[in-house]
């Protein structure tokens, strides 16, 4: 992507695809007033952050008592709304959250009408019969599967997994995690690194999240590596200064600009 800097000479800007993760599977308004719970809630964050400069929405829904959940249906209304009302690619959660088995995720798998979804090595191996059979599904339903690689150890169960011919061949999709839902927790951009390391000379199309406070100086790191990024308040709700963000756009608003001040501009998939 080209673009013209303010002395008139062109210079390049590296596109990247920012990812929002607006509210996960365990926090409350208790943990931040502007975290979306409801439809509505998802839909206004949502809108707000692609006005800000997010290009796609990594999405959590609840049930009726606002825990998490993975009723397809609930998944399908608000895929429906996403589209109709952003623009933003639009990613559903498989997450266990220690609540749900193997089977359901991959009947969720099996009824959601989006094409694109992110499931953990971690979880589905707890239930190592259900695991070919779980990406059988996602491929013969079309759908894009983001892998959660919260260390590097779990690329070696991604090689195995390829190897068994458990996956297809060629790119795939990640996501390293840096850091966890931990009181305190302060990821680094040096966190990074062994992630890097594992994947080696493998084909894949990567991107991170980082819990804490260090969240934007991690995502840049990220950029700045070749990958891409995943932010919001899944992950963290203050920056790096410890203050809070006032929402979800607020925090993607801040990082766009800095991504501009080192040569990344958000651009949506094609």
């Amino acid at each position: 992507m080209n673009t013209t800097s303010h002395d008139g000479f062109r210079s390049m800007t590296t596109a990247f695809e920012l990812m929002v993760a607006p509210n996960g599977a365990r926090l409350t308004h208790a943990d931040h007033p502007a975290l979306p719970i409801t439809q509505d809630e998802l839909i206004a964050t949502a809108r707000a952050c692609e006005a800000e400069g997010a290009t796609a929405i990594h999405a959590h829904v609840r049930d009726g008592s606002g825990q998490h959940s993975l009723n397809a249906e609930r998944y399908n209304e608000l895929h429906a709304a996403l589209l109709a009302q952003t623009n933003l690619h639009i990613q559903v959660s498989t997450e266990a959250a220690d609540i749900f088995d193997v089977a359901a995720q991959r009947d969720c798998l099996a009824a959601v009408t989006a094409r694109d979804t992110s499931v953990s090595l971690r979880e589905i191996a707890r239930a190592p019969e259900l695991v070919a059979e779980t990406y059988a599904i996602a491929a013969q339903r079309g759908i894009d599967i983001q892998h959660i690689l919260y260390s590097p150890d779990d690329m070696e169960l991604l090689r195995t997994h390829q190897d068994a011919g458990i996956l297809p061949e060629g790119h795939c999709r990640a996501i390293f995690v840096l850091g966890r839902y931990t009181e305190g927790q302060i990821s680094a951009p040096e966190d990074l690194k062994p992630f890097l390391d594992a994947v080696g000379n493998a084909q894949l199309t990567w991107s991170v999240c980082a819990f804490g406070p260090r969240e934007h100086d991690c995502l840049l790191a990220a950029l700045q590596a070749g990958g891409h990024a995943r932010i919001g308040f899944e992950n963290s709700r203050t920056n790096a200064q410890g203050v809070r963000h006032t929402d979800n756009a607020a925090s993607v608003a801040t990082f766009v600009e800095m991504a501009a001040k080192h040569g990344f501009a958000p651009e949506r998939r094609g």
